[in-house]
């Protein structure tokens, strides 16, 4: 593929995944969080406990800003922080159980508006966006 081709494909793919983001995040106001809140609080749910930094440098904040996010999201219930067994003058901080049903509801949204979208297309295009899903992995993954 030539450099010119894979900058169109890079740009469509660009462009696919931000209107999608949109499309999807119109549920997420229903859960009561921002969106760098809920961003947030995915890393926790997915990637396990984190260290303040950890968590800023996950998120691509400042820990500042981050610290801003804990704290609120501390205040709501939605994340407790814990000592750090490993450095007792560390913190950790993970979601809660209420945090994680928030955003469970949150995502059970987001994917139920998606399967209602994917339902109407045809089986061959689900099944080329099935494959899609799982190249736009790849290259997620990649360096």
């Amino acid at each position: 593929m030539s450099k010119s081709d894979a900058l169109e494909v890079a740009d469509g793919l660009h462009g696919a995944a931000i209107r999608l983001l949109r499309a999807v995040r119109v549920v997420d106001d229903e859960t009561g969080l921002s969106a760098p809140k809920l961003s947030a609080l995915s890393v926790l749910i997915f990637g396990g406990p984190k260290s303040l930094s950890a968590l800023a440098r996950a998120e691509q904040v400042t820990a500042a800003t981050m610290s801003k996010l804990v704290s609120d999201l501390e205040a709501e219930g939605h994340v407790a922080k814990t000592v750090d067994h490993t450095d007792r003058r560390g913190v950790r901080i993970e979601a809660t159980a209420q945090g994680r049903a928030l955003f469970q509801e949150g995502r059970k949204r987001r994917l139920d508006l998606l399967r209602k979208r994917v339902a109407k297309l045809s089986a061959r295009e689900r099944e080329q966006l099935r494959d899609a899903a799982e190249l736009m992995l790849r290259i997620a993954a990649s360096d």
